[in-house]
């Protein structure tokens, strides 16, 4: 693995480089969950109703998946320390707008704004870890990139849900204002350059055709489900379009333009980056699944606060930070391979969410979750930086920067899917489970029976009913995430070093 010397930093101006990326990097993610736990409070302060206010989450992810792909030619064109320094400034002026916004028009414009500057911080966040650092603690800094790609999602609910009970949902913007100004002053003081490699191309047609597909992708992920997927012409239509777009733009990058905007054949040149890319699309798939179905469960069924629900993935949180260090650790002192340690990890996700579907009731209490829950963060922690490490030590020069940003893309796209998938799982199981429920509630039924006696109104039979019904629906929901996730498992077997590379046990020394 090929590194620039000249990058790595030692002492305490490492140190403040690690400060202000580990700053913009927990920025960029928790702006992505942040804003979920607030948005009945938005929509009900703007007047807004469900599908509208959910603009203000589409909007910023659409933005964010078309600029992912594009950090490596930005910083071609501007300089990675000028695009990273002038990406987090944007954030933070954005996230100032947001909180100012008076109309729902103005949040979601605002909040396309957000998306757009900081939808490269982690991959080039990622890449300067990468650099700052020699090649020997490689795994170190993607274990410090690691806090907060990880732990953001899980503490986003917590900190949303706090800042919205105790003081206004504007705080949820409002909150990225001081360390967006420390992590901008960092690093525009102690970042340098990388040198350039080549003259950068404006490669307009793969431009357009990237964004036009990846946003219409974006949008019938996010939309799909409301408007009944492709039942509704115009999703249908949105569909066709992203579908063809996206093909043209594959063929465009890698059959006919000698200077591509995205560099797609890297997939094709180093095996581990395309695995690396489906198993971060896996691990976004659980994390965020993970994410999505806790809080909506806990407080649309059990009544807990936002505050209390948030608190409960913050368990997760706790773990993922216990383990990783031990992960690392694991990597340097006993040369453990990554895809040994990916592996375990993804399957002990995989049991995690599966025991939380066998254990959740109506009368689930907060302590319920924690097992699950616990269990889950350290499989997260066993993940992040394996897969980091894996596919990092594969690539060398400018080639970091394209590894990066295809894997911060994925684990965006990742979390989309997740996002559709639950939700319509949890729609059409929730519909099966109340029809086959509602079949048994006659009067031959000793419980209905009883509820006669109690003199129970056919109202409140059917609000059981659908309770059980939305019940059964979530654990199967966390049943399914938890299948996915040890079906998709064997593609750890997939890492494998390239050609030329080290032999296995060289190339874990290295981390020493």
């Amino acid at each position: 693995m090929m590194h620039d010397e000249h990058l790595v930093e030692y002492g305490t101006r490492r140190w403040l480089i690690v400060a202000g990326v580990m700053l913009a990097t927990l920025l960029q993610v928790l702006d992505a969950t942040i804003v979920n736990v607030a948005l009945p409070t938005i929509q009900g302060n703007m007047g807004a109703n469900f599908d509208d206010g959910a603009w203000i989450v589409t909007a910023y992810i659409i933005a964010a998946v078309i600029v992912i792909p594009l950090t490596p030619w930005l910083q071609q064109v501007f300089g990675r320390k000028q695009y990273y320094v002038a990406a987090i400034i944007g954030f933070t002026i954005a996230s100032a707008l947001c909180g100012l916004a008076t109309s729902l028009d103005q949040l979601i414009f605002f909040r396309v704004l957000q998306g757009l500057c900081g939808g490269g911080l982690i991959a080039t966040g990622q890449a300067i870890m990468r650099d700052t650092f020699p090649a020997k603690e490689l795994g170190k800094s993607q274990a410090l990139v690691s806090i907060g790609a990880i732990v953001g999602p899980s503490i986003g609910p917590t900190l949303g849900g706090i800042l919205t009970d105790a003081l206004s949902w504007n705080w949820i913007f409002y909150v990225n204002i001081i360390p967006g100004i420390v992590a901008a002053f960092l690093c525009a003081a102690f970042l340098r350059n990388p040198p350039k490699r080549g003259k950068a191309s404006v490669d307009a047609i793969g431009l357009g055709l990237m964004a036009l597909g990846l946003g219409c992708l974006q949008y019938v992920l996010d939309e799909g489900e409301r408007n009944d997927w492709f039942n509704s012409h115009h999703i249908f239509a949105i569909a066709v379009v992203a579908a063809a777009s996206l093909v043209t733009f594959v063929y465009w990058e890698l059959r006919v333009v000698e200077h591509p905007i995205v560099d797609l054949r890297i997939l094709l040149r180093n095996r581990t980056v395309a695995a690396g890319c489906l198993l971060a699309m896996t691990l976004a798939f659980g994390l965020f699944g993970g994410v999505i179905l806790s809080p909506q469960f806990q407080q649309s069924l059990l009544d807990f606060t936002a505050t209390l629900s948030g608190l409960s993935i913050l368990v997760r949180a706790a773990a993922i930070m216990l383990m990783t260090p031990v992960t690392l650790y694991a990597l340097n002192r006993f040369h453990i391979k990554p895809q040994v340690l990916l592996g375990i990890g993804f399957v002990i996700v995989g049991i995690a969410n599966i025991m939380t579907a066998a254990v959740i009731t109506t009368n689930s209490s907060f302590g319920t979750f924690v097992p699950p829950l616990f269990l889950g963060g350290i499989g997260f922690g066993m993940i992040f930086v394996p897969l980091s490490v894996a596919v990092l030590r594969s690539v060398h020069g400018s080639d970091t920067q394209k590894a990066t940003s295809l894997l911060s893309l994925c684990q965006q796209l990742g979390g989309s899917i997740a996002t559709a998938t639950l939700v319509t799982l949890l729609d059409r199981r929730s519909a099966f489970h109340q029809d086959i429920l509602a079949g048994n509630v006659t009067l031959r039924n000793v419980a209905v029976q009883h509820a006669e006696q109690m003199h129970a109104s056919m109202a409140q039979a059917a609000a059981i009913v659908a309770q059980q019904a939305h019940t059964m629906a979530f654990a199967d929901a966390f049943f399914f995430l938890g299948v996915v996730t040890l079906v998709l498992t064997p593609m750890v077997l997939l890492l494998r070093a390239p050609h030329g590379a080290p032999a296995p046990m060289h190339a874990a020394a290295a981390l020493e």
